[in-house]
């Protein structure tokens, strides 16, 4: 059973159409990840189920959540769904959070609109949140504000406020492309570990392949604003043989071109880079006025 269903979802910005006719679904529980180049209509995808699109924007197609058409919804009634039964972590964490509130603060506001629970029960909540995605009291109490953590501590914030109303459906996009190589790996494993404790459906949105290749269970492949394939992740990766795909696929193997070709010592062992009488000077208040570090 799906969570989540959409059906020839179509958007047009202007007289330009960006989506056209896009088909997935999201089991109850599974993991899906929409994958594609920049500009190929991922996120204008998600943007579209849950009502995040500029005023001007024109829809066509289904999307069904819960037995109803969210389309069709009113913003009221989409107000009660977003941040409820769908969480969406979004790709910059500093733009996603509120700069002039504390971290303590955004995660409670969330429970105190969708759970309808005192402040103190918020906040307590709040604190449990945090701990869970490694923000431990000791170091990151809740009147801390956004500029004082680092980007990955901000991304694990938005994924405690994504995940404090236990949501049905949880939306990443690009949740770590913004981050470095070693926090990219712990935030993927903190949203796939709380996704499974909490049984939640995921649908992950990235452009690199590499990404989604060990975390998801399905596979969509967006291309043009439209649906260019789709199927179970590891049966996919073995058999496609569209060319698009197949580049991206490539793209998430890269292979360094060489530049030049290599010396060889005396040896003959091959030298790939050869340094000599190397000096960096810095200006300092010493009495020289500089430090040599090498």
């Amino acid at each position: 059973m799906s969570v989540l269903k959409i059906e020839g979802l179509s958007v047009w910005l202007g007289v330009r159409q960006i989506v056209k006719e896009v088909s997935l679904s999201v089991p109850r529980g599974g993991t899906v990840g929409l994958v594609g180049q920049s500009g190929s209509g991922k996120t204008l995808t998600a943007l579209a189920l849950m009502g995040l699109l500029p005023p001007h924007a024109r829809l066509l197609g289904r999307v069904e959540f819960g037995g109803r058409n969210l389309l069709s919804a009113s913003e009221k009634d989409l107000c009660q769904i977003r941040g409820r039964d769908i969480a969406m972590v979004f790709q910059e964490p500093m733009t996603a959070l509120n700069p002039m509130q504390t971290i303590g603060d955004q995660v409670a506001e969330s429970l105190t609109i969708h759970r309808q629970c005192a402040r103190a029960q918020g906040l307590a909540r709040t604190r449990q949140v945090l701990d869970r995605v490694g923000l431990p009291e000791a170091r990151f109490p809740l009147t801390l504000y956004p500029h004082q953590l680092s980007g990955g501590q901000r991304q694990r914030v938005c994924i405690a406020l994504a995940i404090a109303t236990r949501p049905k459906l949880l939306i990443a996009d690009e949740p770590t492309t913004a981050l470095d190589v070693t926090t990219q790996a712990q935030i993927l494993r903190l949203i796939t570990r709380i996704v499974e404790e909490e049984s939640m459906a995921l649908l992950l949105i990235t452009h690199d392949l590499a990404v989604i290749s060990t975390i998801v269970d399905e596979v969509v492949i967006m291309g043009g604003g439209q649906v260019i394939e789709a199927g179970r992740t590891e049966t996919w990766f073995r058999t496609t043989s569209n060319d698009y795909c197949r580049a991206l696929i490539g793209a998430a193997q890269p292979i360094p071109a060489r530049i030049c070709a290599p010396h060889a010592d005396r040896a003959g062992r091959a030298k790939l880079i050869e340094v000599h009488r190397l000096t960096r000077d810095y200006r300092t208040n010493s009495p020289s006025g500089r430090t040599r570090i090498v």
